[in-house]
């Protein structure tokens, strides 16, 4: 399989950096050096971004981020452009390799003042071709406090275009959470390993765009904290396909769904498994949403049940021995038909997505049985709020720390959790977990979470037998598929996005998964 894209916690990198430069520096380099490499990127990053920019202001705070800083300046200016200084923590307070940078800058004649200083502050900001960001680095843990809170609301405030060092200041370096407030940062140009945090919660709408930088450090860091999903890992997860392929190949989907009334989400879930190439697809509904499922994609196959829970029940018992896969979820209901009809689903012991009202009904019965023991492909897709009822939480506490949700949602249900949002979180128990930083606004709409439901049924239906047994590297298997999904429906609402990012119906986005599948399988993003 391709390597994924790692992500690190603050801790790996102040080790590798340490582990580094006890071993004699790096390439015979110290930590001045270091940060003069550091400040050589940052200025290359800032010159590549705005090759016109001449009127730099650097925002520098008082460690080594802010040491980057005072060395981007002098570098600047050696460059022919006309930085100036504005500092939170004066320079006779600096200390070891950012105190020798303060004191090359201000020899070099960079002008510097006190971010406080009378006629300095936003006055300058809002004259700077660029902002430099060099106020925190990777130790906050705490929100931030003045004079750095001022100085974050004076860049924001500016209007100006901003580069930020390493990471925009009043992020968490793991987490991505806005400590009290932080910097909107145009682009990052992150050092030595990627960090977390610019691609979890908040960190990509304040991260811009990510460049890294290593610095010549090349060293084995051990599992990564996070991994980052990309094109290169969803092909790998894509089974080839034969010419001589027939439908029996690809796997037999089944979507239980389509309550009394309420076809439209489990037809979406049938048709996303369509779309990416499971063979044959069955919707087992009430029967009253047969018709116009049918009706409505005449490709899917549909059975009706009972309206009697018992006779429901048996229908679907027998209907299920043909199955590879099931969703279960999307449209069923809450009432006791949904209840039997989930049992049901649950008990049949096949790969299974659960979605929609299968979880609540989870929560709302109390269904322990139905939980546990998890089978290793069975994998749950909340979206907040539901991740919220399963966890005895409130939806703005799931958002507030969503890393420490998955992990929670994980040790309560097993298998795989899919914890939907912006920057969609997949985690199962033995692997690294993962994050997908595409989508598009457009996404948040209704049924686009059913869509995503039958993506990944579609695509584990494709798996073969690992997807189809509990023991082995079943889990893996489940994963992979549930991490190409999640990144093919955000590419997906990309592809579908409008000059409003909103208005796109959910069977539009549908329809774009074979166009991100194509993108996918022929390496080209169009």
């Amino acid at each position: 399989m391709t390597l994924p894209v790692a992500l690190h916690t603050a801790a790996a990198v102040r080790a590798l950096e340490a582990r580094a430069l006890a071993m004699h520096g790096v390439d015979g380099a110290d930590g001045a050096v270091l940060m003069r490499r550091a400040a050589a990127a940052a200025l290359a990053a800032l010159r590549a971004g705005w090759p016109r920019a001449r009127d730099i202001v650097v925002l520098c705070g008082g460690g080594n981020n802010g040491g980057d800083g005072w060395m981007l300046a002098g570098l600047a200016r050696a460059a022919g452009l006309s930085p100036q200084v504005l500092w939170t923590t004066p320079p006779d307070a600096l200390r070891g390799e950012a105190a020798q940078a303060a004191a090359e800058a201000l020899a070099a004649g960079v002008p510097a003042s006190a971010f406080d200083a009378p006629g300095a502050g936003p006055a300058q900001l809002a004259e700077a071709d660029v902002i430099v960001d060099a106020l925190l680095g990777l130790g906050l843990t705490q929100a931030v406090r003045p004079p750095i809170a001022a100085a974050i609301a004076a860049i924001n405030a500016a209007g100006r275009p901003v580069l930020a060092l390493d990471l925009p200041s009043g992020l968490c370096a793991d987490s991505g959470r806005v400590q009290g407030d932080a910097v909107h940062a145009d682009v990052t140009i992150t050092f030595i390993v990627l960090k977390a945090g610019l691609r979890l919660g908040a960190g990509p709408d304040h991260a811009g765009q990510v460049r890294l930088d290593t610095l010549g450090i090349v060293d084995d860091l051990g599992p990564p904290a996070w991994t980052l999903l990309d094109a290169a890992r969803v092909r790998s997860a894509i089974p080839a396909r034969r010419r001589d392929a027939h439908k029996g190949q690809g796997g037999h989907v089944f979507v239980v769904g389509g309550g009394p009334g309420m076809p439209g989400a489990a037809r979406l879930a049938g048709e996303a498994a369509l779309r990416v190439g499971a063979g044959r697809v069955t919707v087992a509904c009430a029967a009253d949403s047969a018709v116009a499922i049918a009706a409505g994609r005449p490709e899917l196959m549909v059975r009706g049940l009972s309206a009697a829970p018992e006779a429901a029940v048996q229908q679907l018992r027998a209907a299920l021995a043909g199955a590879d896969v099931l969703v279960v979820g999307p449209g069923l209901g809450r009432d006791a038909w949904a209840q039997a009809v989930l049992a049901a689903a649950l008990d049949a012991a096949k790969p299974t997505v659960v979605d929609a009202d299968a979880l609540h009904l989870l929560h709302e019965v109390g269904a322990t049985a139905q939980v546990a023991p998890p089978r290793a492909s069975r994998i749950y897709t909340p979206h907040p709020g539901e991740a919220a009822q399963l966890l005895g939480l409130t939806a703005a506490a799931v958002q507030a720390d969503r890393p420490a949700a998955l992990a929670a949602l994980v040790a309560r249900l097993g298998g795989v959790v899919v914890l939907k949002g912006a920057g969609t979180l997949l985690a199962t128990s033995g692997s690294v977990p993962a994050v997908c930083d595409r989508g598009d606004p457009v996404l948040a709409a209704p049924g686009t979470g059913d869509v995503l439901a039958g993506a990944i049924a579609g695509l584990l239906a494709q798996s073969g037998d690992a997807a189809r047994d509990a023991s082995g590297d079943a889990a893996t298997v489940a994963f992979e598929a549930a991490c190409a999904a999640v990144w093919l429906h955000a590419r997906a609402g990309e592809r579908s996005t409008n000059a409003a990012s909103r208005g796109v119906l959910a069977g539009e986005i549908a329809a774009r998964l074979t166009d991100a599948l194509a993108e996918v399988m022929d390496g080209v993003q169009r």
